[in-house]
């Protein structure tokens, strides 16, 4: 269960953000498989803390002997003692601690791979209505933070709780009345507690959500510099930035008040249980009931308990936060993790047409044709009163190149995702390669692949860039897959060829050629369906001959749906479908609606109008 995603101060609708007894399952779920690792380190810390619990009598036993005079040959043992209790004890807690680093690891490991596969499983409409800051602060200070509790707080939190609770029952079995004396500071302990818990809680998931909006702001600014200083925008975007900074800025500030008081209140506790147990063993020493050396140890065990009880408590500052960031994770692995209803079954509140679906509502498949790919009745809507597509149905035959035409707004990438299965529909059903048993012989194991006009270069070698789309592909493999798209010699010509370093940091390449990478990762992955968005646009003039000759390459014998920037892939595709307003207008081959006066002639008209040479069908 998740609590309903909130609205940052930039209008966007951040991820949702799982509630404690969600979060609560979600940490026990990744333990479960760790169950023994962690009853194994949970052991060894409990005998280290217990032999580290003879110190204080030892230490008494010391005090008895020097105040009956005795000689001084009897302090030999109680020292011999102490000596083997530090050995053991450091042996025994680095060993603890060990095993509990390495349950924490494993976890950490664990939920960040959980996170990763359901992060990249979201829809794309769900990560754009939330904004990239809001992704990349969980991914970076979320993670961060819960790190850091596993590798420092949690091993620290464990040694701390077992040294308290062993600690009290010491003092009991010395005398249930030293118990007593140090009991009177937890009244104080809880109080503060749960003033720190209470306020902590909302004010660090604010925090977070104010670094989300801060680092929003930020990648806005900074990604669109060139728009911002062209419309000499940089005091208005300054002001943004200074105006979310101040916020974080503001909300730090209130966090380490918080953390000041929480301070003051215990070091208030700690004064009134010393004080208490000192007076106790005054009264029971006068009376008799007691040694000297056993009033001394009870002293010692309550002060020993300075160090666990604030650590403790004060991990709570850790944990807090850190349990913040927990919960911002699992909202996100839990917006990804809705199960898929049962085909056929309806589903109840469902939205209709022009509603905007749950992020939950999983495309939906049918049963496989003989046709490559079947749109029946699509529609989209990224928001209450945003209907971007209208019942649109669509069939591309195997091996069939459509083109997908129309004028910016009408739905075309949006539709091109949905055939891709990267985003999921509000209503309608697809069937495409993707669905069961739906992939035609000799299809590559990837049955759809969607290639747009966003293309990353991965950092590392030209050659691991490109086995990401096949791992098993060897060197020969790829050269021939470069060679399909026409881009084997530039990619030899590089200083170390295959080896070269691309990416940040490494080999430039300029778009034309990191677009390249990408049709040629297509031709390594060989699915069955091919959808191409916009993915020759980055070209210049110069190179987008080069990159519509590429991609002809890599589409040949495969089905293909292309979002066409330029109507020169709409003459060589098989079919153009014309998109107005989120409805298909039109449909058919180039020549055809060409003639036909319609909304393609228009755009054909204006288009090749815009060229001092039209392109001859």
């Amino acid at each position: 269960m998740t609590t309903s995603p909130p609205t940052a101060d930039t209008g966007a609708e951040l991820l949702p953000i799982a509630t404690p007894a969600r979060t609560r399952a979600a940490l026990r779920t990744l333990i479960r498989p760790d169950r023994g690792l962690a009853l194994t380190g949970l052991g060894i810390l409990v005998a280290a803390t217990a032999v580290g619990l003879l110190v204080q009598p030892l230490l008494g036993r010391v005090v008895d002997i020097v105040a009956d005079g005795r000689p001084a040959g009897d302090l030999t043992l109680p020292v011999v003692l102490l000596v083997a209790v530090a050995v053991v004890q450091g042996l025994t807690t680095t060993l603890g601690l060990t095993w509990i680093a390495r349950l924490g690891e494993t976890v950490l490991a664990r939920l960040r791979e959980r996170f990763v596969e359901r992060a990249l499983n979201l829809p794309a409409d769900r990560l754009e209505r939330a904004g990239a800051g809001d992704l990349t602060a969980r991914v970076t200070g979320d993670v961060a933070r819960v790190a850091e509790a596993v590798r420092s707080a949690l091993p620290e939190m464990a040694r701390s709780v077992l040294a308290i609770l062993l600690t009290l029952g010491a003092l009991a079995l010395l005398d249930v009345r030293f118990l007593l004396a140090a009991l009177l500071a937890v009244p104080v302990q809880l109080l503060t507690a749960r003033w720190y818990v209470r306020r902590a809680l909302t004010l660090y998931a604010d925090q977070r959500v104010a670094n989300g909006a801060q680092q929003q702001q930020l990648l806005e600014t900074i990604g669109g510099a060139v728009t911002v200083r062209g419309h000499r925008l940089e005091e208005q975007h300054t002001e943004r930035s200074a105006g979310r900074s101040r916020k974080a800025v503001d909300l730090t500030m209130r966090s380490v008040n918080l953390v000041l008081g929480f301070y003051g209140r215990l070091h208030i506790a700690e004064y009134i249980g010393l004080a208490a147990v000192l007076i106790a063993g005054f009264w029971l020493v006068r009376d008799g009931a007691v040694s000297i050396g056993t009033a001394t140890a009870a002293a010692l065990y309550f002060h020993s308990l300075f160090g666990p009880v604030n650590a403790a408590l004060v991990l709570l500052d850790d944990a807090q936060s850190a349990a913040a960031g927990l919960a911002r994770l699992v909202g996100v692995t839990d917006l990804a993790e809705q199960p898929e209803p049962e085909a056929g079954k309806p589903e109840a509140g469902k939205p209709t047409a022009g509603e905007a679906a749950p992020a939950s509502v999983p495309r939906q498949r049918i049963a496989p044709s003989e046709a490559a790919v079947t749109v029946h009745a699509v529609s989209h809507a990224y928001g209450p009163g945003r209907p971007v597509l209208h019942e649109v149905s669509l069939t591309l035959e195997p091996g069939e190149h459509v083109a997908l035409v129309g004028t910016s707004g009408a739905g075309k990438s949006t539709l091109a995702r949905i055939v891709a299965g990267v985003q999921q529909p509000t209503s309608g059903t697809v069937t495409s390669p993707g669905g069961e048993g739906s992939a035609p012989a000799g299809a590559g194991e990837h049955p759809v692949v969607l290639v747009t006009q966003e293309v990353h270069v991965f950092t590392g070698t030209l050659a691991e860039d490109l086995r990401l789309a096949r791992p098993d592909a060897t060197d020969a493999d790829l050269r021939a897959a470069l060679a399909t798209v026409h881009a084997l010699d530039w990619a030899e010509a590089l200083p170390d060829g295959l080896a070269t370093v691309v990416g940040e940091g490494g080999h430039r390449l300029d778009p034309a050629r990191a677009q390249q990478l990408a049709l040629v990762r297509l031709v390594l992955a060989d699915p069955a369906l091919a959808v191409l968005d916009e993915a020759t646009a980055e070209a210049g003039s110069a190179g987008a001959r080069v990159l519509e000759r590429s991609a002809e390459a890599a589409l040949a014998g495969r089905t293909a749906l292309v979002v066409a920037h330029r109507l020169t892939q709409a003459v060589a595709a098989d079919r153009v479908v014309v998109l107005e307003a989120g409805r298909v207008v039109e449909s058919g081959p180039h020549d055809e609606l060409r003639d036909a006066d319609g909304p393609y002639a228009a755009l054909w008209r204006a288009w090749s109008g815009s060229r001092t040479t039209a392109p001859h069908p």
